[in-house]
């Protein structure tokens, strides 16, 4: 198969692989955001918030790409598309007797009840089904992030089990609600 960049498009959004120019937008993202998001993700990496950083992980996350490894997205408003808004990380791709992937996403508190997340993830998760043949999308939350299991379940997920001290969160080892996504049109 042959690959291409992602640039995925819905009403209000447009999603791809973060650029080089896209840096300065990146760092405001999570800094206007990290008190927010602090609580739902892994410690924060000591350079996390550095432009030197970003220049490399987003060279990781090309490669990752371009490997069949990764699909490390953000979101940009259509209006705006030069203001980044949240992300939707498709990482931990299995191909052979698997094509399966977990998927982790993240969006701006003062985007938050627009259905910007539920949209967004959508149309990367048709992008994830039909342009890289994916067959199952797994997607993990904390009990009580009652929001992520809402918009789990709107976009079809399915409950599977519950995993003990499942991710390291924010320095403590938090209990997670596996999810998973089939797809019904895959093919070999």
């Amino acid at each position: 198969m042959t690959l291409k960049l992602p640039l995925i498009t819905s009403d209000r959004l447009l999603l791809s692989l973060g650029q080089t120019e896209n840096i300065p937008a990146i760092l405001k993202y999570y800094t206007d955001n990290q008190s927010y998001l602090t609580p739902f993700y892994p410690q924060w990496h000591e350079n996390f918030f550095t432009e030197q950083f970003w220049q490399c992980q987003l060279q990781i996350n090309l490669r990752s790409f371009i490997n069949y490894k990764s699909c490390k997205l953000f979101i940009y408003p259509q209006i705006n598309s030069h203001t980044i808004i949240g992300s939707i990380n498709f990482s931990n791709f299995v191909w052979g007797a698997a094509y399966f992937c977990t998927v982790g996403y993240s969006l701006a508190e003062n985007k938050q009840g627009q259905g910007l997340m539920n949209e967004a993830l959508g149309a990367a998760i048709d992008y994830v089904f039909k342009e890289l043949n994916m067959h199952r999308i797994m997607a993990n939350y904390m009990p009580h992030n009652q929001r992520s299991g809402k918009l789990l379940k709107r976009l079809g997920f399915v409950v599977e089990g519950y995993a003990r001290d499942y991710l390291l969160i924010n320095g403590k080892w938090e209990d997670h609600i596996l999810t998973s996504l089939i797809n019904h049109d895959w093919h070999n």
